[in-house]
């Protein structure tokens, strides 16, 4: 077996959920992750947790939209509810062999859904939790790349290829609390770049250090901005895939942290959707900071493009509570702005980075 993917499960089992004896740990697949659901199990084992495996075909997903009755998509069922009680920890794995299955889902029905299971996650972000993907060959066409090359690509990423990933880890956590110190002194943010200047408050929220916990890769420094701060606009650079959806060409108009103006070159309509799913999707969630160098290419995967060193990111609606955001929704929309070529972040009306680069003694 590659060595690599032993490491990928250890890596959650042991430094992201970090599991203890007797806990319960779920472990939530497609059915095309069996190779690390496999050994995550066999991890999990060996620190003592019992491990809980749920693995599901990906059809699955597909049916519930296409069959399910009113009451699927406004109710959580018991038992997932007792779960979600009883439980210690999750490993969600996403492994898709299609990634464009959900396109033709009717989007309020997604939109009822998430409604019905935000009490659910908000309950499981009070959990300890990790969020990763194994290699497939439908990743690997949306990056463009050999289903080799991109399993080489998941694993560098995961730091999965070091002598020793945990410490690696351990290591990116450390140059991102530097960031952070700067960061928690700092009241507003300006983003400047092609077609924008988006500014932001931040005083006296909490940056948190992403390294490795609740996603893998990681590698970034997040935060809730206030919630009628944002003024400007903002176009983003790349594409985004949400609920088997690719929305393209995204350019938005903040008015006192609002969401005035909203265009898209695809999909425009889909984003206008989500956009009045709830009063709080018109507002910013999230703005979070990439760190990871190691990641330089856009491969239409959110959980890996979010973490690209050089890029920020800016979520519509919930916000996560450990930040001091308020914003509640529905929705967490992730929307991606490269500032590597013509790019700057400013603190406070200092220059922080150009072009993707921290400036000189920001540690990075």
């Amino acid at each position: 077996m590659d060595e690599r993917l032993q490491n990928h499960a250890r890596i959650l089992a042991h430094y992201s959920v970090a599991a203890q004896t007797r806990e319960v740990i779920t472990v939530d697949a497609p059915s095309a992750a069996e190779p690390l659901v496999v050994a995550v199990q066999e991890a999990l084992l060996r620190a003592g947790a019992y491990p809980v495996v749920r693995m599901v075909p990906e059809a699955c997903g597909t049916n519930f939209f296409a069959h399910g009755r009113g009451h699927h998509f406004d109710e959580v069922n018991p038992l997932e509810k007792a779960t979600v009680r009883h439980v210690d920890g999750l490993i969600r794995i996403m492994a898709a062999t299609n990634t464009r299955a959900l396109s033709a889902v009717d989007p309020r029905k997604q939109a009822r859904w998430s409604r019905a299971t935000r009490p659910l996650r908000q309950q499981l972000l009070k959990k300890k939790w990790v969020l990763t993907l194994h290699p497939t060959a439908a990743y690997a066409q949306d990056a463009d790349m050999s289903t080799a090359a991109f399993t080489d690509f998941v694993y560098a990423a995961c730091l999965a290829d070091q002598p020793d990933p945990v410490r690696a880890w351990r290591d990116q956590a450390r140059k991102q609390q530097k960031l952070i110190r700067q960061l928690a002194a700092a009241d507003q943010v300006r983003i400047v770049g092609p077609a924008t200047d988006l500014t932001l408050s931040v005083k006296g929220r909490t940056f948190i250090n992403s390294c490795g916990k609740h996603n893998l890769p990681c590698g970034e420094v997040f935060t809730g901005p206030w919630e009628q701060s944002a003024e400007g606009h903002i176009a983003y650079d790349y594409p985004v895939v949400h609920a088997g959806r690719e929305i393209s060409g995204i350019q938005l108009v903040f008015r006192r942290g609002k969401v005035v103006e909203a265009t898209a070159e695809k999909n425009a309509d889909f984003l206008q959707q989500m956009l009045d799913m709830d009063p709080g999707a018109r507002r910013l969630g999230e703005l979070g900071i990439g760190t990871h160098y190691g990641i330089k290419q856009f491969i239409k995967n959110i959980l890996f493009d979010e973490k690209i060193g050089g890029t920020v990111h800016l979520a519509l609606g919930q916000s996560y509570a450990e930040t001091g955001g308020r914003n509640r929704s529905a929705l967490h929309w992730d929307m991606i702005k490269d500032l590597r070529r013509g790019g700057a972040l400013y603190l406070d009306g200092k220059l922080w980075q150009k072009d993707g680069v921290f400036v000189k003694g920001t540690g990075i």
